[in-house]
């Protein structure tokens, strides 16, 4: 029989306001929606180019993520080498990282005057700043920490005597990550493609400072939101509560990855 705890009623009352000050603003959004126009918002001109362009990056990004980010996670948590700790570290600074430092960063690294950017400018003529790709670039750079994450978690979690199993049976190291390996982090890997897909569609800093906000090549949903604010308000809620819908889709579907219920 399970014993039954209570809360000190301090306590009580502070997680009621904790919970209240986050349910509050995502509340109001519902209670202000100009829901008598809501589907002309959504199936705007402009909104309905941002949506598509939203889902086109962020499912790019997502599978830029994963391809980069699950062998990563297989580094991290397989091999042993000086500065793991360190490279594991900046992998994931991304999801600390104000997203603006990040699009600057990104423009000393890749913009046309950048690091690495100059050189595919002038030897490939390939410019990534206020292109299409410039905003998958910057989505997949605040996304792929994500999967990284979750998968090099599930990796440390799984028994690796199935793995040795395998190579005892004459199993080479690729067939065996790709029959043994895999499958068994296939949850974590799951979670971890929709948890970059996420985040790289309510993308903002990054995308607004490394490739602008150019309506049908850059303007993403949350860049569309933003503009659409200082005209258009109930067109800005609207668009934000379809992010938010979204958002809590997500939430759910992952609710016993991320919090460890059902």
């Amino acid at each position: 029989m399970h014993r039954r705890l209570s809360l000190p009623p301090a306590a009580l009352v502070l997680a009621g306001i904790g919970a209240l000050f986050v349910a509050l603003p995502v509340g109001a959004l519902f209670i202000r929606a100009p829901w008598g126009s809501l589907g002309d918002a959504l199936t705007a001109g402009g909104a309905a180019t941002a949506l598509r362009l939203s889902l086109i990056v962020s499912l790019c990004a997502a599978a830029i993520s994963v391809l980069l980010g699950v062998p990563l996670a297989w580094l991290l948590a397989r091999v042993e080498f000086p500065g793991r700790s360190v490279l594991r570290a900046i992998v994931i600074l991304p999801i600390v990282l104000p997203p603006v430092v990040g699009g600057v960063a990104l423009l000393q690294a890749l913009g046309r005057q950048g690091i690495v950017g100059r050189w595919l400018n002038d030897a490939l003529s390939i410019q990534l700043t206020f292109t299409t790709a410039g905003a998958v670039v910057a989505a997949t750079f605040v996304s792929m920490p994500f999967v990284v994450l979750t998968v090099e978690a599930g990796l440390r979690a799984i028994d690796r005597r199935y793995e040795g199993a395998a190579a005892s049976f004459g199993a080479g190291p690729a067939y065996a990550f790709r029959r043994v390996t895999l499958p068994l982090v296939a949850p974590q890997l799951a979670a971890g493609a929709v948890l970059a897909w996420a985040r790289a569609l309510g993308e903002f800093g990054a995308t607004i400072t490394f490739a602008g906000n150019l309506p049908g090549r850059t303007q993403t949903l949350p860049l569309a939101i933003y503009q659409l604010r200082e005209t258009d308000a109930g067109g800005a809620i609207a668009l934000s509560l379809l992010l938010v819908v979204i958002s809590i889709a997500v939430l759910v579907a992952l609710r016993d990855r991320v919090t460890g219920t059902r």
